[in-house]
């Protein structure tokens, strides 16, 4: 798709935000001019929005000579979900329950210009559970756990993702989960993965290649994770970007998209309003 003016402005605000996170705010005049230059390229051309923001996002660190700007609000966001899972966790029963506590991790995501990470989580998620789904294919979703491939987004996030997984293979789902290739924004990488243990839950812990790249780049996947996708019964992907990235493609496995719709241009995509959950089942 073409990028809007809109999406420009988010995609600007995060490397304002990169720019801070890094320690570097007296750049950011430099780097912004440098990264809209860049996306000045891409205005008009039908490219993936997570591969624009993949492009910038890479152009930003580089001349910020800082290899992961975000490593402090990764950090820090997974400590706050850890200790809220304490509480959390002992009350997810059912499939949906872990779906929902999933979807709610969602909202650990800096790279949404006007979204706001809830101050007290704790608080924040009970609210959020009572709303539920605007989109519910729990049932439909839940009749196709055999083979998964789960497609992971940010940090924090990935602690209640563990939740998740390690109820699916309790039930006896054959689990591959795949995080991000190299650090970009606040996404989950193999050490935010291997840090909480998902290696040990999962049967098999790989990236979605490509880098420092948001979504599922397919032509540059590791081996291991398209003979998964190959065999898999069903695509869990977490979140806009791979939301954004996989439709994209067809000849997929079922995806179930569990996401919270933290932009309009998404939100009217999918058919929801603006801060909306949603597990929505498409293939």
């Amino acid at each position: 798709m073409t990028v809007s003016s809109e999406c420009a402005d988010c995609l600007i605000s995060r490397i304002q935000n990169t720019c801070v996170l890094a320690g570097r705010p007296g750049d950011a005049d430099v780097v912004i001019a440098a990264c809209s230059r860049r996306l000045g390229e891409f205005r008009d051309l039908m490219v993936p929005q997570p591969v624009i923001a993949s492009d910038l996002h890479r152009l930003a660190a580089g001349l910020l000579g800082v290899r992961d700007p975000y490593a402090g609000v990764k950090e820090e966001s997974s400590t706050v979900v850890r200790d809220a899972c304490r509480v959390v966790g002992p009350r997810l029963v059912t499939f949906r329950d872990y779906v929902i506590a999933s979807i709610i991790g969602n909202t650990f995501d800096h790279g949404v210009k006007g979204h706001r990470i809830a101050d007290d989580f704790l608080a924040f998620f009970d609210e959020e559970f009572a709303r539920g789904l605007a989109i519910d294919h729990c049932d439909e979703i839940e009749s196709l756990l055999g083979r998964v491939v789960y497609i992971t987004d940010n940090c924090g996030e990935i602690v209640l993702d563990r939740l998740l997984i390690g109820h699916l293979v309790g039930r006896g789902s054959r689990v591959t989960v795949a995080v991000r290739d190299g650090p970009v924004l606040n996404d989950a990488t193999l050490d935010d993965a291997r840090a909480l243990g998902i290696d040990l839950v999962a049967d098999l812990l790989t990236t979605t290649g490509g880098g420092s790249e948001m979504g599922v780049p397919l032509d540059r996947i590791p081996p291991e994770l398209g003979d998964a996708i190959d065999r898999a019964d069903l695509i869990i992907a977490k979140g806009m970007a791979n939301y954004e990235s996989l439709t994209e493609y067809s000849g997929l496995p079922p995806i179930a998209h569990l996401l919270a719709a933290k932009c309009r241009p998404i939100a009217m995509r999918i058919g929801v309003e603006v801060g909306e959950k949603v597990a929505l089942l498409r293939g």
